[in-house]
């Protein structure tokens, strides 16, 4: 939608001839800008607060840069880009200055937000292996206005390593837990804490935990209440999830 566009129903609105309430609908229905190869969301942030973050994963630098290009001449000043590789980070940073993260594939174009969530997510990883999962959380999350705590390799195989730390995972509001193996993490958190737990089965372990499901069926079936869990190894969706719970009013 054209600023032009964008006036003319402000007038609207100032004349009485639409209502604000209308006035919203118009302009969450502009969904879109067709470039060809995708199709980009410019009105996200107004329809989810969020604007739209981009996959990198099986995109062409080429693509990521005319996306970029598209979203920043449409207004939208932090950009996040998840599951970059380092070729292709190199590639688009020659178009655009760009923060990339090589260990969990972020790319953040523009100034990560000063944090004004309603409080602090803690992520909590069993090991070290689960860290890059973890970064990608933690940097999804900052990038989109949150004060996080990183609590790395805390796992049951050192509990007393969580207990240490029970002052920020008893405060938090929000708190991912990242685990691969039998992914015990997330059930052991939930039942300390009085906020939502984010389970994050991570892809790391021997043979029989097939790739993360043995520890994604292990926090689906948690006994500890207020656990949800998302995809394996998907730590931007936690992270996302995380800052909405994070920006809902109240406590």
């Amino acid at each position: 939608m054209s600023k032009e566009q964008i006036q003319h129903i402000l007038e609207d609105v100032e004349a009485g001839r639409l209502s604000s309430k209308d006035a919203l609908l118009k302009l969450k229905l502009e969904p879109f800008e067709d470039i060809g190869f995708a199709k980009v969301d410019n009105h996200r942030a107004l329809r989810q607060g969020i604007g739209e973050v981009i996959y990198g994963a099986s995109k062409t630098p080429e693509q990521i840069s005319k996306i970029v290009d598209v979203m920043l001449q449409n207004g939208q000043k932090m950009i996040l880009i998840t599951r970059l590789s380092a070729e292709a980070a190199a590639a688009v940073m020659e178009h655009q200055p760009m923060s990339f993260y090589k260990s969990c594939g972020i790319g953040i174009i523009g100034e990560i937000p000063v944090p004004d969530g309603q409080g602090t997510i803690v992520i909590a990883t069993g090991g070290t292996s689960d860290v890059p999962v973890a970064e990608e959380a933690a940097l999804t999350a900052e990038a989109l206005g949150n004060k996080v705590i990183r609590l790395y390799d805390v796992g049951v195989a050192g509990l007393h390593r969580l207990m240490s730390h029970k002052d920020e995972i008893m405060s938090a509001r929000v708190v991912i837990a990242i685990a691969g193996m039998e992914g015990a993490l997330a059930s052991v958190i939930g039942g300390l804490v009085d906020c939502p737990v984010i389970g994050v089965p991570t892809s790391v372990g021997y043979g029989a935990s097939f790739g993360g499901l043995s520890a994604l069926l292990s926090m689906l079936n948690s006994c500890a209440s207020g656990v949800s869990v998302v995809n394996i190894d998907n730590g931007f969706g936690a992270g996302y999830l995380a800052s909405m719970i994070n920006h809902m009013e109240g406590k």
